[in-house]
């Protein structure tokens, strides 16, 4: 659905310029759309890799670990369901832990994993069908929230078009993530509520 809308308008964008005798803008802006969007490609592989070498030094040095211990209550406070020491608990600690730093690529595959392992866990309770479980709601919900300390997308992204003070984001972010996160565990533990 989303190809053919962003192909309709981009087919209306050219029409309209052609119309109106602007067809050599549009080549000009594509050209320099496209050479900005490498630059920026190349910016955010730095801040990336960057960061993912952070969280691996971390791990290893056994902060994640450290921070997956603190998360526990919070975990059990969200998914009172799952057992202590089930896979999932980890995997979703890892993403939450990735989403406070700003690191949402390398949530992505932890997200991935903790779904996986809710669905087996789903299985394993004997629920059959294509119906997500509450637990797999709510991580999807929180995860979505995704609470950010350090929004270095948006640090970055400010930062290459040239603002003057790239890290002045933090403040609103952390405030608007903080508030979307409280509404977001509300909501799950009213339907979790209603549901029971």
């Amino acid at each position: 659905m989303l190809n053919k809308l962003w192909g309709a308008m981009i087919v209306i964008g050219i029409a309209v310029a052609a119309f109106q005798g602007k067809i050599g803008n549009v080549g000009t802006a594509a050209i320099d759309s496209s050479k900005e969007a490498v630059m920026l490609c190349i910016t955010m592989l730095g801040v990336m890799s960057m960061w993912t070498g952070i969280m691996n030094v971390a791990k290893k040095a056994g902060l994640i670990d450290a921070m997956t211990r603190a998360l526990r209550p919070v975990l059990r406070f969200l998914f009172p369901d799952i057992p202590r020491e089930h896979e999932a608990n980890e995997y979703i600690a890892a993403n939450i832990i990735a989403n406070v730093l700003g690191l949402g690529w390398a949530a992505t595959p932890y997200g991935l994993k903790a779904m996986a392992a809710l669905r087996e866990w789903q299985k394993e309770n004997g629920e059959t069908g294509n119906v997500a479980s509450t637990d797999m709601c709510t991580f999807l919900i929180i995860n979505i929230s995704s609470l950010q300390l350090i929004p270095v997308n948006i640090i970055a992204y400010r930062s290459q078009y040239g603002s003057v003070h790239p890290t002045a984001i933090v403040g609103p972010a952390l405030a608007a993530t903080a508030a979307s996160t409280v509404a977001a565990v509300l909501f799950c533990k009213c339907m979790e509520k209603c549901k029971s």
